[in-house]
């Protein structure tokens, strides 16, 4: 049961679930897998291990088929990796986008365990001409019936990566997630850990690899997961991949009231792409500008950092609270919208309004999402 400490999930959809992290109940670096948000396109495949086989193929030297034990007894890797649906923020777009409209808990930051993609392509033996390695999940289904979108029939869904990122050292295939087998809704038995990367690149359930010599255009490539891209002069699409730098205030809520003259601690996680974050700045909206906040946690690569500030509100009002993360490329959070990410990458600041009382107030107890 939900506690004023602990609010209960989300839950943005019933059916297939799709379910977001109460994020203003932040309190750890680790996202408890009970509490880890859940996307799924289709309902949640119910796999069994004894029977579940990961067969990799295409441009390989030589075809391979392997069971779980196979996997699990290769020498394993543990990372701890932040991983962000890459519509996250999508309801504070307006006018409004379609999609399921996440507030700000599609995202996690958890610890994953298995081995490298890399050591299971070196077992095919990947061919000089190779440029992209596809990932298949078990789950897949009919998409947008009768829109000029729709999927033609039934399609898995599956992804691909440049060959440069699927060998790189933050490209797993995990089996384990915080110490713990995968359930069900996060993978089992087997899902990628693409580190740095927005979730459509984790691909859940995999139960094929292909080693491809062309550039994918499936459906969640080409006709999903993109966004514009302008460097060649007119707009043309492209994948999405890396995570936007952003950071989040967990604490205070909207709406909240502070005490003033009291101390009050603002609290959030930032992350970024494939870089890692350098800088939290708050800005109170108390005329003193931008100010560094602190970070927490020990730096690690492909993680996210919590940082904190704290603040002693002087006079009573509205304030606006405001944060923004800098990232170790330089990189700023931007303030506005970009018109080019169709509905997705919401990274740009969200302000959380606050009003400070001369003393405290009481009120019934209430949850806040």
């Amino acid at each position: 049961m939900p506690t004023p400490e602990q609010p209960s999930l989300i839950v943005r959809q019933k059916s297939p679930p799709n379910i977001e992290f109460p994020f203003a109940s932040l309190s750890d670096w680790l996202i408890p897998t009970e509490l880890f948000f859940v996307r799924n396109h289709f309902p949640s495949p119910d796999l069994d291990a004894r029977d579940w086989r990961l067969r990799v193929g295409g441009a390989v030297e030589r075809p391979i088929e392997l069971d779980l034990d196979s996997i699990k007894a290769m020498r394993s890797t543990t990372s701890t990796a932040v991983v962000e649906c890459a519509g996250n923020g999508r309801v504070y777009y307006v006018p409004p986008k379609e999609g399921l409209q996440w507030q700000n808990g599609a995202v996690g930051n958890a610890a994953w365990t298995g081995v490298l993609l890399r050591e299971i392509l070196e077992m095919a033996g990947v061919k000089p001409t190779a440029r992209e390695v596809l990932l298949v999940g078990a789950d897949s289904g009919v998409v947008d019936t009768n829109k000029k979108t729709a999927s033609p029939g039934p399609v898995a869904f599956a992804r691909s990566l440049p060959l440069e990122k699927a060998i790189a050292d933050s490209t797993m295939l995990a089996y384990s997630m915080n110490e713990e087998p995968l359930t069900r809704d996060h993978g089992y038995p087997l899902r990628a850990v693409v580190g740095g990367w927005f979730g459509m690149a984790w691909v859940k359930w995999i139960t094929h690899i292909t080693v491809v010599e062309q550039p994918f255009l499936g459906y969640w490539q080409a006709r999903d997961y993109f966004r514009w891209e302008r460097s060649l002069g007119e707009p043309r699409l492209v994948p999405l991949a890396e995570m936007e730098v952003k950071a989040q205030i967990a604490r205070p809520v909207q709406g909240a009231q502070l005490i003033a003259g009291q101390p009050y601690r603002i609290f959030g996680a930032a992350w970024s792409g494939e870089a890692v974050i350098r800088q939290v700045q708050v800005c109170t909206g108390d005329g003193r500008g931008w100010r560094e906040g602190r970070l927490l946690e020990t730096e690690r690569p492909f993680a996210w950092r919590l940082w904190e500030y704290m603040w002693t509100p002087e006079e009573v009002g509205r304030y606006i609270l405001r944060c923004r993360a800098i990232d170790g490329v330089g990189c700023v959070q931007p303030d506005l919208p970009r018109s080019d990410c169709e509905s997705y990458a919401a990274n740009w600041i969200v302000p959380v309004e606050v009003t400070v009382v001369p003393e405290p107030q009481t009120y019934e107890e209430e949850f806040v999402i």
